[in-house]
């Protein structure tokens, strides 16, 4: 017999942000864009981008929350989803609003930050390779 729900459990690095039982549709953005998954799809993974993540339970109705980038992977009823940062309990201008000025400025910084550290080691390198030599 057919399965009507899933599990789904959202992870963080250092804790479980949420578990629900009895959910019925979860719907998540990739970088091909967003994806929904059933009950009875098949057995997928994904790369998560920065974005919203809803789901709907039987008891709770629709949940909204914000993502940070992460991975879901899909197998039978069981659905788990790993990102960076989660934030719930707002409305879905507030949750868009958080992304783009939580998520993707912390990404940016980020790449700057991998930016400037990898001129220091090629500096460092050269620097060395220079000494080497002499």
């Amino acid at each position: 017999m057919p399965s009507t729900s899933m599990h789904l459990r959202i992870l963080l690095p250092f804790k479980v942000f949420a578990e629900e039982l009895e959910v019925l549709r979860i719907v998540a953005e990739s970088l091909s864009g967003a994806f929904g998954l059933l009950p009875n799809r098949l057995d997928c993974a994904a790369a998560l981008v920065p974005g919203i993540l809803t789901y709907e339970t039987r008891e709770g109705g629709e949940v909204c929350l914000a993502v940070d980038e992460g991975v879901l992977v899909k197998t039978g009823g069981e659905v788990l989803v790993c990102v960076r940062d989660a934030i719930g309990n707002m409305d879905l201008a507030q949750l868009r609003q958080v992304i783009e000025r939580e998520f993707l400025s912390r990404h940016e910084q980020e790449q700057s930050i991998r930016s400037t550290l990898a001129k220091l080691e090629s500096s460092f390198i050269r620097r060395f390779a220079a000494l080497h030599h002499e």
